[in-house]
């Protein structure tokens, strides 16, 4: 299935590039949320009408994710969870316990946009963790999870 993205999309190309990709990924996700249109003659012509707009907005997402970023450079996010002798959590800390405490500091933040690398946290500490903004911005935010 050929399509023309509507907005960059990671691993898959930029603004206006017609790529092909499987008929279910098309069909169940990037088509119904507006992230791509079917490539066809049609389309290709509505698209290169809206062009314009669309680079537009894309510009204008792309520095508001930059100006959160420069937001998220400034905090220092400490998470307070129950933990045992040897510093391992009771339970975890996961993507929804960051978000609350990011957007608590000040910054949205949701919790679709915060990247784990090595799954939930389950031990005291300070730990690198990336919120994914934008395709092309990530902030890599130290975190540090204490004792209660």
């Amino acid at each position: 299935m050929e399509v023309i993205l509507l907005e960059k999309i990671a691993n898959l190309g930029g603004l206006g590039d017609k790529v092909t990709i499987k008929a279910g990924y098309g069909r169940n996700y990037l088509i119904p949320t507006g992230k791509a249109v079917a490539a066809t003659p049609q389309k290709i012509a509505e698209f290169e009408a809206r062009r314009a707009e669309l680079e537009k907005t894309a510009a204008e997402k792309l520095a508001a994710a930059k100006a959160r970023a420069e937001a998220l450079g400034k905090l220092q996010i400490v998470i307070a969870h129950k933990a045992g002798d040897e510093g391992r959590l009771f339970g975890s800390v996961g993507t929804h316990n960051i978000a609350e405490a990011i957007t608590a500091a000040g910054v949205a933040v949701e919790k679709s946009e915060v990247r784990l690398p090595h799954g939930a946290i389950r031990h005291v500490g300070e730990v690198s963790i990336d919120i994914n903004l934008h395709s092309d911005v990530v902030v890599t935010l130290p975190i540090t999870i204490a004792a209660e």
